[in-house]
């Protein structure tokens, strides 16, 4: 496909916590095959970290880290832009911008906004609030056609697509409204610990989730913890959520179908069947981990990806940002 034919994808991962089977499965797995019909923008979006309090050293280390896991995962430099969200500094801009038609009433019904609030009561600034201000931000400053969501993300997409078309219908057409692109398993990769929760990286719980830099005796320990249903019978449905996402991680990791899965543990018991989605997790996992140690031991390749992916991102981000300003009235900077 020619490449000025192609759609435009942006999406991105915080640099916090670890990594987790769910973020993967759920969200970076299918960004790879994107690469093949879309031009794609992939960044780590270091700046909503910020929301809560970092350690300077171990967000660097954090985001190197991510980068060198996005091009593990199969993210390649040569076909998608990679970079860091800070290196481009129109995102925080345009956030300033669209800061200024977003409405408290719409901020403040945003569901993680609730969420984050009640797990960091002692901190409840600004920049919580106004995490989906940025993020509609990093969308519409490349003219973003698609954006790959998990379905807790579809009310941040909602606000981007507002936020256009608000300003669009202000100012004159600026900004192209996103749609949002669902991957084709549509799962969701619950808590080992709690299957009606979403497996996440700032659970306190070590046990609730599997990291993609846990060794194959820890995937292996967290699964047979994991918890399960009240029978023994291995299948999918609604009355057994445990037992579900225990398959959906399977399903997703060996490729074996739904039908064909249930069909193969028929008579087996819990046991037997945690062991296998542990053999089947550590087949995905052990060779994302030898890639991304590979890559961080060549630091002089991962910079030379952010820079090559920043000066891409940093061309689209400026025709944008030149645009809009041009829009509400702003003088440009005589050069």
């Amino acid at each position: 496909m020619d490449e000025v034919s192609k759609k435009r994808v942006f999406s991105g991962v915080q640099p916090t916590g670890k990594v987790t089977l769910g973020n993967y499965l759920g969200a970076i797995r299918s960004w790879k095959p994107l690469q093949e019909q879309y031009e794609c923008l992939y960044c780590v979006v270091d700046l909503h970290s910020l929301t809560v309090t970092q350690v300077p050293a171990e967000l660097r280390k954090n985001t190197m880290d991510l980068v060198a896991l996005y091009i593990a995962c199969g993210i390649d430099p040569t076909k998608s832009s990679l970079f860091i969200q800070s290196h481009v500094h129109e995102h925080a801009e345009l956030a300033w911008i669209l800061d200024t038609i977003a409405y408290v009433g719409e901020l403040n019904r945003m569901t993680q906004f609730k969420d984050k609030s009640r797990k960091h009561a002692d901190n409840i600034n600004m920049g919580l609030m106004n995490y989906p201000v940025l993020m509609a931000s990093d969308i519409l400053l490349y003219q973003t056609d698609v954006v790959p969501v998990g379905k807790d993300q579809v009310q941040h997409l909602e606000l981007a697509r507002d936020l256009a078309q608000r300003f669009n219908a202000r100012y004159s057409d600026t900004f192209v409204v996103p749609e949002g692109h669902l991957s084709k398993s549509g799962q969701s990769i619950k808590s080992l610990q709690d299957p009606t929760a979403k497996m996440s990286k700032s659970d306190p719980n070590d046990n609730a989730l599997i990291s993609l830099t846990d060794d194959a005796d820890t995937i292996r320990r967290k699964l047979k913890r994991a918890v399960t249903d009240s029978d023994t019978c291995v299948r999918h449905g609604a009355d057994k959520p445990a037992i579900t996402n225990l398959l959906n991680i399977y399903t997703l990791c060996s490729g074996v179908s739904m039908a064909d899965a249930e069909k193969s543990f028929e008579g087996k018991g819990y046991g037997e069947f945690k062991d296998a989605v542990a053999d089947a997790v550590i087949s995905v996992v052990e060779p994302i981990q030898a890639e991304q140690k590979r890559l961080l031991a060549d630091k002089a390749y991962l910079e030379s990806v952010l820079k090559q992916g920043a000066d891409k991102a940093s061309y689209l981000a400026q025709k944008t940002l030149s645009k809009v300003y041009r829009k509400i009235g702003l003088i440009p900077r005589i050069r």
